[in-house]
Formats: C-alpha cells, sequence, structure tokens
C-alpha cells in the first residue's frame, strides 16, 4: 500500500466531505478514491467515514486519525521540500591532504555557499582522492601528481626543534641541502647518530617516494635514515624532542612551532591539481575561485607557464621558496 497516496484520499474526503469532489481535488477517478478509502479503513481496522446518509460523515475513528494523517502529510511535503532544496544547492564533497590550512579550507566553504554550493571537506591520502573522483564519491580533490607537470607546487622542507632565540630566523631560513645530512665519521650509529628524516602519509606516493630515495643516495645518506612517519602528530611529537626531522611544508610546520628550512632540491616539491569528477560541471571543470582557495590551503602558488626564462638571482630562491610555500 502506497500510504502517503491513501492518507491524501483521506485527508480530501475528510475536508470535502464527498467522494466525487475529494477525487477532483486529487485529479484522480472516484473509483480509486473510493478503492484507497476502503483498503486504508481495512488496514485500521475500522471504517473512517459514515456512508449511511446523503452527505457522508466522518466517523468516530476518524475524526480522532485525522491530525495524524495531516502530520504525516506535513512531514512527508517537508522531507520533499528539504531534497528539492539539496538538490539545488549542489552538494560537493572535496577530497584534501591531512595538512591542509583550517582557516582556508573556510574561506572555501564560505565562497561555496556564496555561489550556491555546498561544500564537503574530507581529509583522505593520495590515493584515496584519485579513487574517489573516479567512482564518484568526490566531486573535486586536490590530486598529487609530479611537480614538473602540476598546476601548483608546494616547496618542501625539514622541520626541526625549535632553538630557543632564534625566533625562525637565522638558520632556518637557509636552504639545506641532503649532502648535509650525511653522518659524520663514527656517529653513524649511537647516541651521537644525526636523527632520522620522516615523510608524511601525503608524501607516501610512488612519485614522490622514488625521488627521494634516489635523492638521498646521491647524497650519500643511508636508507635507514629515511623513513615514513605514521602518524601526524606522532612525528611533529619527535621532530618538536629533536628525536627527529620532518619533511613537510612550511605553513604545516611553523603552525606547529617547529623550525623549517626550505630543501635546496625543487624536484622533491609538492605537485598538485584541483580535478573534479568525470561529468561535473562543465565536463570536468573546476571552478576558478575554488581552485585558487583549495591550492591556498595546501600553501601552493600557481606555476607560471611562460616558458624558459632567466633564473632567481642569487640569494632570492630561498625568498621564492617561502612565499610560495606560504601561497
Amino acid at each position: 500500500m502506497d500510504l502517503l497516496a491513501h492518507l491524501e484520499a483521506y485527508v480530501a474526503t475528510a475536508d470535502e466531505s464527498s467522494f466525487s469532489r475529494a477525487a477532483d481535488r486529487l485529479g484522480i477517478a472516484q473509483p480509486l478514491l473510493s478503492r484507497r478509502i476502503k483498503t486504508l479503513e481495512e488496514h485500521f481496522g475500522g471504517s473512517l467515514f459514515d456512508r449511511s446518509r446523503r452527505q457522508i460523515a466522518t466517523t468516530e475513528l476518524g475524526v480522532l486519525l485525522l491530525p495524524y494523517a495531516r502530520d504525516v502529510l506535513d512531514r512527508a511535503q517537508r522531507l520533499r521540500q528539504v531534497a528539492r532544496s539539496a538538490r539545488r544547492s549542489r552538494v560537493r564533497a572535496v577530497g584534501v591532504p591531512a595538512d591542509c590550512s583550517p582557516v582556508a579550507l573556510a574561506r572555501a566553504l564560505r565562497a561555496g555557499a556564496e555561489h550556491g554550493i555546498t561544500l564537503g571537506i574530507r581529509e583522505l591520502p593520495p590515493l584515496e582522492r584519485v579513487v574517489g573522483l573516479a567512482e564518484g564519491a568526490l566531486g573535486y580533490a586536490l590530486v598529487r601528481v609530479p611537480p614538473e607537470g602540476a598546476a601548483h607546487r608546494v616547496p618542501l622542507g625539514l622541520a626541526s626543534a625549535p632553538v630557543p632565540g632564534d625566533g625562525g630566523n637565522g638558520a632556518a631560513r637557509r636552504t639545506v641541502h641532503l649532502e648535509e645530512l650525511r653522518p659524520r665519521r663514527g656517529r653513524a650509529a649511537g647516541p651521537g647518530a644525526p636523527p632520522p628524516v620522516l615523510f608524511l602519509t601525503e608524501d607516501q606516493v610512488p612519485c614522490f617516494e622514488d625521488r627521494l630515495y634516489r635523492a638521498a643516495a646521491r647524497a650519500g645518506l643511508p636508507e635507514s635514515r629515511i623513513r615514513p612517519a605514521g602518524a601526524g602528530a606522532t612525528a611533529l611529537a619527535e621532530t618538536l624532542a629533536g628525536s627527529a626531522l620532518l619533511l613537510c611544508a612550511e605553513p604545516f610546520a611553523r603552525q606547529h612551532g617547529a623550525r623549517w628550512r626550505p630543501l635546496a632540491d625543487r624536484a622533491l616539491h609538492r605537485g598538485y591539481d584541483v580535478n573534479a569528477a568525470p561529468g561535473r560541471d562543465r565536463a570536468g571543470a573546476v571552478p576558478d575561485w575554488l581552485t585558487t582557495l583549495l591550492a591556498s590551503a595546501v600553501g601552493a602558488a600557481p606555476v607560471r607557464r611562460g616558458g624558459p626564462g632567466p633564473g632567481p638571482a642569487p640569494g632570492d630562491e630561498d625568498v621564492r621558496a617561502r612565499l610560495a610555500a606560504r601561497g
């Protein structure tokens, strides 16, 4: 039984005190309305209308159940309205890395509301963001790609324990080369051994891990010095305690009070594209305002597509890296 259709027949008949007028109101044939009333009476186990008179009257049971029937129909109507509003608002799930700036994500949520789009932020590892787009579980996502082909790049560097009195200046502003991390003779192991270099889940993708291990090998770093981090909070705790170095972006390090130095090797930058699920909005196009806000959430800067040009002047590389990292 279609309960809502039967309740509509019941309420319309009670309002009109006539089967024919109730059928006209609902736009159905009178025999169909009569059958729905009869089925409803069988369902409730009693007559809803007294048919013994020229004009039908609602029975005591019919009067008792009528406000409840109206309530059910009102709730169903509100449910349909909410569903229509949700469709019009175009809800979109957005896959982002776990180390995004909360302030930048808040700006994206507000901008979505201004454009009539409800954004739902989901923190996911890189592979899950790609799968979510392909399966349609995500509307948009920041996708990791090699930096040389990326629309946005995030310079990476090494976070370490803060130095009292440094204030983020001094040595923390210089680029660091992996060769500088080579252990000195006699200090490859034991209490004086240099700390390991940890990299976060966001960088545990083949295109980055392969480059990192090759760069470490060229720099003469033992493979055991480079290892994936577990939970981000644990990796930060080890870093702030001085027992590890953490490979990360500058905003993430600064947010947690760590000292940060950019890596000199630009091949170890993060690369990002902002993609849409297939079939979304103009065959996969992402709104420009959303692209800009999601890129800023990871501290990325757009890559200039002007072809080869003059390189940075001496001493400018660190400045540019820091500015790009801050978006």
